[in-house]
């Protein structure tokens, strides 16, 4: 939990910041996180459940909702902020450009990494991820298709992963979450299993599509 905190620290001690006025689409941003929360809390659950990855009462503690720690709970709400945040701060202070990528080329994106959760049926994690990566995709072309070609979009996503890998590489490293190998590559970098970079895309550009999508109704983003 003091991890999740502490990933959401400066994010919300600089919310106010006239030039991104970050405060000023907390509406949006609410709504993503409760899609994060409602979709990825789920899936995360449901994980748990099954034994394919478990928590460390030493570190998380006994308490769960949901087969969940409160901490794990908490991951879905202060990562996803700061993510937003990185991702508003890109557009606020440097311009943007249009990348010239035909739309076949996210929807072919999408197809693969829908051919590799088949590839990898049988180990619940990486398939699971790997259609979770396909979805997002294909619904940010279906749903945002000037956003997906923004330069500062995916400089922004990519940045996110900064507050990722603080939280994960903390979660993994301590370790906090215990992982069942039998249910992944096995592969690592670091301490981060390979599947979690793909989890975190998946979260992190659910996040940014139900922001851009809010923000757009509520003349924002």
């Amino acid at each position: 939990m003091k991890i999740d905190l502490l990933v959401l620290a400066l994010p919300l001690a600089l919310s106010f910041d006239r030039k991104v006025a970050f405060w000023r689409k907390w509406p949006q941003v609410f709504a993503a996180i409760a899609a994060v929360v409602v979709v990825f809390g789920a899936w995360d659950a449901w994980m748990a459940a099954r034994g394919i990855w478990s928590f460390n009462p030493a570190h998380a503690g006994e308490a769960r909702f949901l087969h969940l720690p409160p901490g794990e709970w908490l991951f879905f709400v202060c990562v996803p902020y700061a993510c937003l945040f990185v991702l508003e701060c890109v557009r606020a202070y440097f311009p943007d450009r249009a990348l010239r990528i035909p739309s076949g080329a996210f929807y072919a994106l999408a197809a693969f990494f829908g051919v590799l959760a088949i590839l990898y049926r049988e180990l619940g994690y990486t398939a699971t991820v790997f259609l979770a990566c396909g979805l997002v995709v294909a619904a940010l072309q279906a749903f945002l298709p000037a956003t997906v070609r923004s330069r500062n979009f995916w400089i922004g996503l990519g940045l996110t992963y900064l507050p990722f890998l603080i939280a994960n590489g903390f979660l993994t490293g301590i370790p906090i979450v215990l992982y069942d190998d039998a249910e992944n590559l096995a592969v690592r970098v670091g301490t981060i299993p390979l599947e979690d970079f793909f989890f975190s895309f998946a979260m992190l550009a659910l996040a940014a599509l139900v922001h851009d999508v809010v923000g757009r109704r509520r003349g924002a983003a």
